[in-house]
């Protein structure tokens, strides 16, 4: 692995080494431009290695617990291309996933777990995953959580491709679809899916478009409403949205867009049992956005089930730590599971 790092550190270094410099006299945005490239090579060079260390660590904590594994696969093509008559126009776009086999399953169907990360350009990162996916393989589950277009640690052509609430919905359902045609131990009766913030947002939106796929889903402090979310959020986090490389416009030029990508808009679509956690401190989603989901759903006659905390420790990430309380949360989590897709070694 240090072989490699070290090829991509050269690589950086004879980019800021050797490239051209902009010409005496040359324009000031010329020179912006050029350091502007040179910033967002050494970012995504930090994602990149980021990423390499963490795969490492992927393999070595679990290797006791679990038969470790990256693999590739193909989500849809891009919903949209600068260059449509490009040679590569209209190719699928391909997607890494981690999945973890328990080690001590012998000539038994495995319950599935889709695990989808959080974070606007995030991805599967062992800090603050690691002991989840420890959590759900000692209670027997099979776990794939693929690292959908634009997740970090892959590049720019990747990160940019990024389509929030829409292809990347199909990258995970792509990934649960995998697990199932490569491994005959999983039990395809028996496939959970499950996600914090944005992660939660794919885990809804993958149960609404797909209610059949399904058994059971888990969605934390999950983002729900994005008109809602760009009403509260500051202008640079609107303007990240409303990039050409992103949804393309703000939710006052397009709410109908943003509207489609919010879960809230498809509760009536629900046929899984669902269980949703929120808490009223979270300080990234606010519990209005959760709270209108639940809504939602009560309004469409749906049966499921949630839980809203008051001020839980923690905030955001409170039920992803590693605390007695978050430890407690977690267990409803694992009980509500359990309960519908039966693992081997459920919570006692």
């Amino acid at each position: 692995m240090w072989r490699i790092i070290s090829l991509l550190v050269f690589g950086l270094l004879s980019q800021l080494c050797f490239s051209q410099p902009a010409p005496t006299g040359a324009p000031p945005d010329a020179v912006q431009q050029r350091l502007k490239s040179l910033e967002e090579a050494i970012t995504f060079m930090k994602h990149d290695l980021a990423k390499l260390s963490g795969d490492g660590q992927w393999f070595q904590r679990l290797g006791d617990l679990a038969t470790v594994d990256k693999v590739r696969f193909t989500g849809p093509p891009p919903r949209t291309t600068n260059n449509p008559t490009a040679q590569d126009a209209g190719l699928e776009v391909l997607i890494s996933a981690y999945t973890f086999i328990p080690k001590r399953a012998v000539d038994i169907k495995l319950p599935l777990i889709v695990f989808v990360h959080g974070g606007v350009h995030g991805d599967m990162n062992p800090a603050g995953n690691l002991h989840l996916v420890r959590e759900l393989l000692e209670q027997g589950y099979a776990v794939i959580a693929p690292d959908y277009r634009g997740s970090s640690g892959y590049g720019a052509t990747f990160w940019k491709q990024i389509d929030y609430g829409g292809r990347e919905v199909d990258d995970v359902f792509a990934a649960k679809q995998w697990m199932l045609e490569n491994h005959a131990e999983i039990d395809a009766a028996r496939v959970g899916i499950i996600g914090w913030s944005h992660g939660g947002l794919i885990t809804l939106m993958n149960l609404f478009q797909h209610p059949k796929d399904f058994r059971a889903g888990y969605a934390g402090v999950p983002v729900s409403d994005l008109v809602a979310r760009m009403g509260y959020k500051g202008q640079g986090y609107r303007d990240e949205f409303s990039a050409p490389g992103h949804l393309g416009k703000s939710a006052e030029d397009n709410v109908q867009e943003y509207r489609q990508r919010s879960p809230v808009t498809h509760a009536a679509k629900l046929e899984s049992p669902l269980l949703i956690q929120t808490t009223t401190n979270d300080e990234d989603v606010n519990v209005l956005e959760v709270e209108a989901l639940i809504n939602a759903l009560k309004a469409a006659g749906k049966s499921f089930q949630h839980r809203i905390y008051t001020n839980a420790p923690g905030g955001h990430a409170f039920n992803r730590l590693d605390t007695k309380f978050a430890r407690e949360s977690r267990r409803e989590i694992y009980e509500f599971l359990a309960r519908h897709l039966k693992p081997s070694n459920p919570p006692k």
